[in-house]
């Protein structure tokens, strides 16, 4: 089978639409097209339903899709093997990262690494949601969470506290808060809802103060990524819970209430077993962890 047909197969199921996946290969849609018909043409099957809203895999699909996925695993870890082979740390390096922090804390921190390690491009993939760096759909990720598979080397590298926040605009309207309790009388910003916002113990400003067994604070607005929630608050509207990490140093925020901190969380560098040797892991995790505890200081 030509793995270029099947390369481009594979990008298909994945994204679950033609355009999104001539996108991610850079090639055109009617190229990636010519592609999957003619390995349907070869095979003597169908491989997708093809519907208005994108592409559905076949039984047939499903089942080269599985083949493919563990090839194009394979084929990643051997090009990670092979930048790793050169004297000098060198190649691309995709890291994933949930959007506020690789957006807010990591972003600006990777000239200095470019400054030291120009031969390594970083490919950035920002996403709330796990990518699957087993599979080396990145090949190391940052998360404000702990792995949740055996064969990946986690290593902790800051420890991140929260507060709560608002602009100076809200403040000069509805006054500031001098209890957690007078939260009742306030604009709450919620991170939320938990199935399509998962990085955990965001939304504690919504039940800070209020007594056991009561409901929480009815949000005016909840939005699931964090970058949301801060751009909410910055423009006004009232008073979320943030991590230190996006609002600390950002002076359009207030910190409302220093004194209370909400759930201290880890933050973890991960990445796959097989790349425990990899020189570009190893100069990137050391990056990080001189920057967090910098940041921490």
């Amino acid at each position: 089978m030509d793995w270029d047909k099947l390369k481009s197969f594979h990008a298909a199921a994945e994204a679950g639409s033609l355009t999104a996946a001539a996108e991610t290969l850079g090639l055109s849609q009617s190229a990636l097209s010519r592609q999957i018909t003619a390995l349907e043409d070869q095979l003597g099957i169908k491989l997708f339903h093809r519907h208005a809203r994108g592409l559905l895999l076949t039984e047939s699909g499903n089942l080269l899709y599985r083949a493919a996925h563990d090839i194009s695993s394979k084929v990643a870890l051997a090009e990670a093997m092979v930048a790793d082979s050169r004297d000098k740390p060198s190649g691309d390096l995709r890291v994933t990262a949930p959007t506020a922090l690789g957006a807010t804390w990591l972003a600006p921190r990777l000239a200095s690494f470019h400054a030291a390690y120009p031969d390594i491009r970083i490919r950035l993939l920002l996403d709330d949601h796990e990518l699957d760096v087993a599979g080396l759909e990145a090949e190391c990720a940052i998360r404000p969470w702990p792995s949740t598979q055996n064969d990946l080397i986690q290593r902790k590298i800051m420890q991140v506290p929260q507060h709560l926040f608002s602009s100076h605009s809200y403040l000069q309207r509805a006054g500031t808060p001098r209890s957690l309790e007078a939260l009742d009388d306030h604009a709450i910003v919620q991170y939320g809802p938990p199935h399509l916002a998962p990085i955990p113990n965001l939304d504690w400003a919504s039940r800070a103060g209020r007594p056991d067994g009561a409901p929480p604070r009815p949000a005016v607005l909840e939005a699931n990524t964090v970058n949301a929630v801060m751009k909410a608050v910055e423009a006004g509207i009232g008073i979320a819970g943030l991590p230190d990490y996006v609002a600390r140093d950002n002076d359009k925020l207030v910190c409302v209430l220093p004194e209370i901190e909400g759930p201290v969380f880890d933050v973890y560098f991960v990445y796959p077993e097989e790349l425990r040797g990899s020189s570009r892991i190893i100069v990137f995790r050391d990056f990080l962890m001189s920057e967090a505890k910098r940041w921490e200081a």
